[in-house]
């Protein structure tokens, strides 16, 4: 499996990132099903399933009949600007991008910064449509900032306006060849055959460790890469169980609420479990009971304490970058840790040796939400919010802890093989 460093560079976006997890998945002996077919499963087996080339479940089958889903989840995409249908906007000096914001963005942090172009486009060959994934793997594109000699600096992304600020640089006005042309450059076809495209802008900058110990990471889209890749090397690398179903999640769209076919939010998680009691002989009671003792990761990094802005964090339930594993609080039910999930998750990281540390929004913040109560919208599971602690969240370049990362993949490879059982108030784990 790559190291975290080159991981992150390959996924450019949601698309590429769930071919880097099947990729990875692939590699270690799973076998890739169609959503809409209808094959049987068999003890021991490895699986996964991808829907609209985003989103991603993996599952191992047990050695005997399933009694429990230990389900880890993250998200792989992150905020950024998607090309507009008629992408381009033409002046007497540049041709620049037509862009709007997806998810909540740092606007000032993708200023001055190399930037390019990937997604996916679909191609009419004549008798299909065929899918195909692109990366424009250059340094095409700058946002350039205003000079502060000019009357007004790129201060905060308060000031800057999406339409008149952000819209990218891409060549002088006499060019002859478009966005367009070169992405049907990239892929070898003709610009006339491309009927449908989901481009979206990523920052070029590459990951680096850095510090006087080597105790950071830096590096775009770490909410929620990093978690991917501690979940996924976790997932991968974790025994085999004889009675557990261990399922893996990657869920697209979580920056824009997740209310999407391939969201949390969707019925893509509890199809794929209910088909899997189905194929044992297990009926939806069956199910239902399963699903009693089963156990949901949310796995979605956290703000760590800023070295200057402490007055923005909870005096006392703030994390650290080399802390460990943050678990998170929400008396709103935006994270869904209660003193169960708590409980549970707090033995594993003990039996595992990982620290852990918590976090709650300074209560005059509202704050966001993650994965975990939109997936037990329809997966009801007990489930427990976590995440790395890290800065910057949703800049175009984000820091987090280096040693944070090994932290979750011991947690999550301690998840996978733990045994969990709840009967009433008892609670054995």
């Amino acid at each position: 499996m790559k190291n975290i460093i080159d991981f992150i560079k390959d996924s450019t976006d949601c698309w590429h990132t769930a071919a880097e997890v099947s990729a990875v998945l692939d590699s270690a002996g799973f076998e890739r099903l169609s959503e809409g077919g209808g094959r049987k499963l068999k003890n021991g087996g490895r699986y996964y399933v991808v829907r609209n080339m985003s989103s991603v479940i993996a599952f191992k089958i047990p050695s005997g009949k399933p009694e429990r889903y230990m389900i880890a989840a993250a998200h792989g995409e992150s905020p950024s600007f998607k090309i507009k249908a008629v992408p381009e906007l033409a002046d007497k000096n540049y041709i620049k991008l037509n862009v709007e914001a997806y998810g909540g963005m740092s606007l000032s942090s993708w200023l001055d910064r190399p930037l390019s172009v990937s997604g996916r486009v679909v191609i009419d060959n004549g008798e299909s449509l065929n899918v195909r994934l692109v990366n424009i793997d250059r340094d095409s594109l700058i946002i350039p900032s205003l000079a502060i000699h000019l009357g007004r600096g790129a201060k905060n992304s308060s000031e800057l306006n999406i339409c008149r600020d952000m819209p990218p640089m891409y060549a002088l006005s006499e060019s002859e060849a478009g966005i367009m042309s070169e992405v049907a450059d990239v892929l070898g076809e003709e610009e006339k055959s491309i009927i449908g495209c989901d481009l979206m802008l990523y920052n070029r900058e590459e990951g680096r460790i850095w510090g006087r110990n080597n105790e950071f990471i830096s590096a775009p889209r770490l909410d929620d890469l990093q978690c991917v890749y501690a979940l996924l090397k976790g997932f991968i690398e974790s025994e085999e169980s004889r009675d557990t179903v261990q399922t893996l999640c990657i869920f697209d769209n979580e920056e824009v609420g997740s209310g999407t076919r391939q969201g949390a939010k969707s019925d893509f998680l509890s199809s794929v479990l209910l088909r899997i009691s189905n194929c044992f002989g297990i009926d939806y009671a069956g199910h239902m009971q399963r699903l009693n003792s089963s156990f949901l990761v949310s796995a979605d990094n956290a703000h760590a304490i800023h070295p200057n802005r402490a007055d923005a964090y909870d005096s006392e339930n703030y994390p650290r970058i080399g802390g460990g594993v943050v678990i998170k609080y929400n008396a709103a039910q935006r994270y869904t840790t209660d003193a169960v999930s708590e409980a549970i998750f707090k033995k594993i990281c003990r039996r595992a040796g990982v620290p852990y540390q918590v976090y709650a929004n300074k209560s005059d913040i509202a704050g966001g939400s993650t994965l975990g109560n939109l997936a037990a919208e329809k997966t009801c599971v007990s489930s427990v919010d976590i995440g790395l602690a890290q800065l910057a969240m949703h800049s175009a370049y984000e820091t987090a802890g280096n040693e944070d990362t090994s932290y979750m993949i011991n947690a999550v490879k301690e998840f996978y093989n733990t045994r969990l059982s709840i009967i009433n108030d008892e609670i054995r784990v």
